[in-house]
Formats: C-alpha cells, sequence, structure tokens
C-alpha cells in the first residue's frame, strides 16, 4: 500500500526595501485576515503554476500594489509552530521597490517603516525574520541555520 504523502503548505514572503526613500525603510502589511497584525507580505505558492520566486513577486504585487525586484533569499523558515493556523514553510526574500505601498488583496492597511522602528508582537514568526534581516542589512549575511526542537 502506498503511503500518502503529506509536507508543509509551501509559502513566499518579501521584506520589500523602497529604494527611492531616505533609509531604505520596508513594508509591512496589516492582515485582513486571521491571524492578525502586522506580517511580512506573502502568501502560499500556487501549486502547478508558479516557482516561488514568482510567488513571492505576485504576492508582493497583491498585497501592496508595488513591482518588486528580488534581490536576495534571506532564508527558509519552517518551524512547525511558526504559523498558528497550520504546519507551513516559508522562503523570505528581499526585494526592492520603488514608489509608495498600496494596501489590496489580503492586506487590511500597509504601512512604511525605517528598520530600527519595526514593532514588536509581529504575526507568525515575523520577529524573529525582521531580526535575521537586520543583521543581513547589517553585514550582508543570511539568515543562520537552526536546530529545531519538535
Amino acid at each position: 500500500m502506498a503511503r500518502e504523502l503529506k509536507t508543509p503548505f509551501l509559502a513566499a514572503d518579501v521584506i520589500i526595501e523602497l529604494i527611492d526613500l531616505p533609509g531604505r525603510p520596508i513594508v509591512l502589511i496589516e492582515r485582513l485576515n486571521p491571524p492578525h497584525g502586522l506580517a511580512i507580505p506573502g502568501g502560499f505558492v500556487d501549486r502547478d503554476l508558479e516557482s516561488v520566486e514568482h510567488a513571492a513577486v505576485r504576492e508582493a504585487l497583491e498585497e501592496t500594489s508595488l513591482q518588486v525586484r528580488l534581490i536576495a533569499l534571506l532564508g527558509i523558515y519552517s518551524n512547525p509552530r511558526r504559523d498558528p493556523r497550520l504546519h507551513s514553510a516559508t522562503a523570505i526574500y528581499v526585494g526592492e521597490a520603488h514608489g509608495l505601498p498600496v494596501a489590496a488583496d489580503d492586506a487590511r492597511s500597509v504601512r512604511v517603516f525605517q528598520v530600527e522602528e519595526i514593532p514588536e508582537n509581529l504575526a507568525f514568526d515575523h520577529q524573529l525574520v525582521l531580526e535575521d534581516y537586520r543583521a543581513f542589512r547589517a553585514t550582508g549575511r543570511v539568515a543562520p541555520l537552526r536546530e529545531i526542537a519538535v
């Protein structure tokens, strides 16, 4: 008897740097759907239709109305408890865009933050992700590998 393959849901998120504003601030969305709160723009990869990179760019456009160019893969985040709804793994990219964001799709609103002014208590594991991003901005090094006890 064949065993049913079960894997985490795959997502893609983009830390969007606004390159034509002083300090290259980033964009966070206020989520329209649970779990509520501020989050990095992103969402699930459409199976059989797109690559993870394409999903990241598509989700950024859908939620912020910004055309994003990906510049780096910050890391893969897969702690089974990172999303309270289900087990998901996400590829977090750093991208850049021109202009100002406009909330759309699953975003109730969008907000622009300087890196040193990002609030705490973000949705999902995005506090950890943004700590890694701050280190990336300071050193150019991507997220560290982490041992996760399940």
